[in-house]
């Protein structure tokens, strides 16, 4: 047989393949609807908002418990207690410096103006001036917005929870990048840890823990660490064969080889993963809010529970300014790593010595001067931005509610009546059974035998924790936006991939997008869309699409220009190259940025409970804010966990079958 033909023969089995499983998934669906339309109704297992189940009780039972004997378990006593007060020694060692009065003083230890001095000098160290100005500007905007102390608060409780990260991330790190075993057990719990929803690490620290600055910065290390890992392991195992070889055959041991060769090798890799880092962080502690952590997040919380769009906006503003402050500083910081790598020696260091000196003098003089004396201690109340900022967010949110709530009710009704309550009345008023059916019968069609199996446990434990009914829920305002953001990712991602100047138009907006914390995304939807399962939707969809429009744009310009030069010659449109050429090779890209999508959608639904959104988010806050309902919450927590690992394992197996698919048709 011809190589032609057994090219032809191949193309043939796959296409046969995925007739196959595109008409067994049709059919699976066509099962429920008849189901459905059958047994709607039945074995809803749906449950009152007041309503607790035994678990819940159980649940309730062990929190009065722990409740009980924390002054009497040695367990907490000599070791859950030493870890809370050690954390929180350290949060209000940092909030003493920067943001609390405490030495007996009636101010920080450090004022506005040595906070400003040292970061500008810090920006300018390991930055540049551009960067120094832009952190120098940025927190001045913060002080006359009215909020320094908070975002001091913000500020010291993130710097408290990256210190702690990166003590445990980088030791980590480099062990898994030096030994494949330690990499191989380490993965599945990193997977785990960035699979979760920001909102369940909260409830089982504060079990332990208790409400406060020790569980919001123990939250944070779970949420934060897992990216300096992973990166520096990347960096650790990027390093050439060749450059260890050449070091070996000198003479050096294993502990000269990781501090003289790989470690500085991955110097810049390990700054970019201290920035990701940052930024989880930043966006966990502001979350953390729930769990009474101090800071802008406690405004942006208690201005969104009473609808106060301009106090939400003012501190959400003041979120976005100290996010994009302190990634372009950590940013700036491994471009300057990477440039001292290759030029150790050049004469631009040795210029810059005197002038480091001289700023790190000023640096400390604005120290003395914030220290000494109340005007550079406190920041002044003018000039004000805050108060103007709240009340132009007011009235344009008046203004829009006004003039265009006719367009977004009916854009919120219709989408709301024609795509996400059927579709949600379709997963909740269907038999449990039938439903778990469906998924684990699609799971392995579209997945794995293994995706299949992982289902049917997560199945098990979500119907076991009585949240079913608001899982499934929440699983239909997932699957509304994912399909949203991908119809977004896919046009945005194609046109960005196909054109340089799209590309760069576009990707800084959703670089910039990325750096927001999940908090500041519900602000200005519920200024147009009012509190509702439709705000929620909306702010997931802005906050997934970033990533996945990345994704998808990174895949279409990584289809080899060869490729699509031949089929422009023989003959193709633009659409046809598109459609026939850069869609179908770009498919494991689009399956990832799926996958992402999902992760990201879903935790933003649940973050969405704040404002009207409902199900598992809800429920996990009312176990904030009531202990009779913290049992329900502790369970809404686990079946969000095994709704993330279920959609998260699915989409990878999906991921895969589609790449192997393509291996064998091209």
């Amino acid at each position: 047989m011809s190589s032609a033909d057994r090219t032809l023969d191949t193309e043939r089995t796959v296409n046969r393949a995925r007739i196959l499983r595109w008409g067994s998934a049709v059919l699976v669906l066509l099962v429920w609807m008849v189901g459905f339309v059958t047994l709607r109704g039945r074995d809803t297992m749906a449950l009152a908002q007041a309503d607790l189940t035994p678990l819940h009780e159980r649940l309730n039972g062990l929190n009065d418990a722990v409740s009980a004997g924390r002054s009497t378990n040695p367990l907490f006593i000599y070791f859950f207690d030493v870890i809370r007060a050690v954390i929180d020694a350290m949060a209000t060692a940092v909030q003493a410096f920067i943001a609390q009065p405490a030495f007996g003083r009636p101010v920080p230890l450090i004022g506005w103006l040595g906070v400003v001095a040292v970061a500008t000098f810090l920006a300018w160290a390991f930055g540049n001036v551009k960067v120094a100005l832009l952190t120098a500007a940025g927190l001045a905007v913060l002080g006359m917005q009215g909020l320094w102390i908070e975002s001091m608060d913000t500020l010291a409780l993130t710097a408290t929870a990256v210190m702690l990260s990166l003590l445990v991330g980088i030791p980590l790190g480099i062990w898994a990048g030096l030994s494949d075993r330690v990499n191989a057990a380490m993965t599945p719990f990193l997977d785990f840890m960035q699979t979760m929803p920001t909102f369940v690490y909260l409830a089982p620290l504060t079990l332990v823990f208790l409400i406060g600055p020790a569980s919001a910065a123990i939250a944070t290390l779970i949420y934060a660490a897992p990216p300096v890992i992973r990166i520096t392991a990347h960096g650790i195992r990027g390093v050439p064969q060749e450059t260890l070889k050449a070091a070996q055959s000198m003479g050096s041991t294993r502990f000269q080889l990781l501090t003289k060769v790989m470690l500085p090798m991955t110097k810049r890799t390990i700054v970019i993963g201290i920035n990701q880092t940052i930024m989880a962080a930043l966006s966990m502690v502001t979350i953390a809010a729930l769990i009474d952590a101090p800071g802008l997040g406690q405004v942006v919380l208690k201005a969104l529970q009473s609808l106060d769009v301009g106090t939400a906006f003012n501190a959400g503003l003041s979120i976005v300014i100290l996010a994009i402050v302190l990634d372009r500083v950590t940013t700036a910081a491994s471009v300057r790593s990477e440039l001292a790598r290759r030029n150790p020696t050049g004469r631009s260091k040795r210029l810059r010595r005197p002038a480091l000196a001289i700023g790190a003098l000023l640096s400390v003089f604005g120290v003395y001067m914030s220290y000494t004396y109340v005007w550079a201690a406190q920041f002044p109340a003018h000039p004000d931005l805050g108060g103007p900022i709240r009340r132009t967010a007011d009235t344009t949110s008046k203004w829009a509610q006004l003039h265009f709530s006719g367009a977004t009710n009916s854009v919120k009704d219709t989408l709301t009546d024609k795509a996400l309550n059927p579709f949600q009345m379709l997963l909740t008023d269907s038999p449990w059974w039938l439903v778990c059916a469906v998924i684990i019968a699609l799971a392995l069609i579209i997945g794995s035998r293994r995706a299949a199996i992982g289902a049917a446990i997560c199945l098990a434990v979500i119907v076991g924790t009585g949240m079913w009914a608001d899982t499934m829920t929440t699983l239909a305002a997932t699957l509304v936006a994912t399909v949203a953001v991908m119809v977004l990712g896919l046009v945005l991602g194609v046109w960005m991939g196909r054109s340089p100047r799209a590309d760069r138009l576009i990707r800084p907006t959703l670089d910039a997008a990325q750096t927001m914390p999940a908090f500041v995304y519900l602000v200005p939807f519920v200024a147009l869309f009012a509190a509702s399962r439709f705000t929620a939707i909306v702010a997931a969809v802005v906050f997934a699409a970033p990533i996945t429009i990345k994704i998808i744009a990174d895949g279409i310009a990584g289809v080899p220009g060869e490729t699509i030069e031949a089929a422009t010659a023989a003959g193709s449109s633009r659409w046809q190259i598109i459609s026939k050429v850069q869609l179908p090779m770009s498919m494991r890209t689009i399956a990832l940025a799926t996958n992402q999508g999902l992760i990201y959608v879903l935790s933003m639904v649940v973050v969405g409970g704040l404002v009207g959104a409902g199900a598992l988010g809800y429920d996990v806050v009312g176990g904030f804010r009531q202990n009779s309902l913290f049992g329900k919450g502790l369970a809404a927590g686990l079946a969000i966990v095994m709704l993330g690992i279920m959609l998260d394992r699915v989409t990878q197996a999906a991921s895969r079958k589609v790449d192997v698919t393509s291996a064998g048709h091209h």
